[in-house]
């Protein structure tokens, strides 16, 4: 009886792969006696076929594919459900005090398991940007997300600013040269103007053969660079549609960036500071935030 039940739940959890709980049991099992379902839900976890999740109904149990089954072999309960948590996480981890509301664990017990899961690689602890005192925990072999890391632009938790002013500068002189190609060709000012466009992807070739990035970039990374160029009024960008496989185009479209110059410079007014202030309306003398404090007002000054 003890075999047939032990079956019957692994039918059960294949035929819920989301998990399955101690009611969904009893409701198919109603013949077999509550203490035979408990020795076979612990021989199944002993055995590292389930995994045991917590949920807002209660407990829930999930068949375990045999990959994860063999790293937690010889771990109790306990370490199974934490394990488990934090592979729900993903690549975006998780912190210790969200653990600790899932398994309602003590704090003490968790700290312990979570060592011993270091310990044993299958877990690591990584410091998130969002919070410089605070790690989060995830898988070991997982690649952390570009929310916990930052990207490219951080090192360290460090927000590498001169990095991506060498970026910047790279990015708006390719375009540059780009523009003034286009004006030698001597060509219809509309042949020109369509010359000097380039895309993200001309842009992400040309700084990875510079070599100047120690870390890998992506297109999205340069299209971050080039977003900064078109704020500071040195870079426009239009979309065109682009053939399915294109090189550079996504879902159909692609993202052209030229260089551009103001027809007119700017009067010394306009270039004021207040007028793109987003706190303009808390900004007055005497408060945390006044013109005398403000160190924009001051470079603009200086200008």
């Amino acid at each position: 009886m003890r075999f047939l039940a032990t079956l019957r739940i692994i039918e059960l959890c294949h035929q819920f792969p989301h998990g399955i709980t101690d009611q969904v049991i009893q409701n198919e099992m109603p013949h077999i006696e509550a203490q035979q379902r408990a020795v076979a839900i612990n021989r199944l976890l002993s055995m590292g076929q389930l995994d045991l999740l917590r949920s807002n109904t209660g407990l829930l149990y999930r068949i375990k594919d045999s990959q994860n089954a063999g790293k937690m072999k010889g771990s109790d309960n306990q370490e199974k459900l934490v394990y488990q948590i934090i592979e729900d996480a993903g690549n975006k981890g998780i912190w210790s005090r969200d653990i600790r509301y899932k398994s309602n664990l003590p704090l003490t017990e968790i700290n312990k398991i979570l060592k011993n899961l270091e310990s044993k690689k299958l877990i690591k602890a990584v410091k998130s940007v969002a919070a410089s005192k605070k790690k989060v925990y995830m898988l070991y072999n997982l690649q952390p997300d570009r929310s916990v890391t930052g990207g490219a632009w951080y090192s360290d938790q460090d927000f590498e600013s001169e990095f991506v002013e060498v970026l910047n500068q790279q990015c708006f002189k390719f375009l540059q040269s780009k523009a003034e190609t286009a004006r030698e060709s001597k060509q219809n000012p509309m042949i020109q103007r369509n010359s000097s466009f380039a895309s993200s992807h001309e842009v992400w070739k040309y700084i990875c053969e510079l070599g100047i990035s120690k870390v890998e970039l992506s297109m999205e990374d340069i299209e971050t660079i080039l977003n900064t160029l078109i704020y500071d009024g040195k870079v426009e960008m239009t979309i065109i549609a682009a053939k399915e496989g294109t090189v550079g185009s996504v879902d159909g479209h692609m993202k052209l960036y030229r260089a551009v110059n103001p027809i007119i410079p700017p009067t010394g007014l306009v270039r004021a500071p207040c007028g793109l202030c987003p706190v303009f309306d808390d900004c007055h003398e005497g408060g945390e935030i006044s013109p005398s404090n403000c160190i924009y007002m001051t470079e603009w000054l200086e200008f």
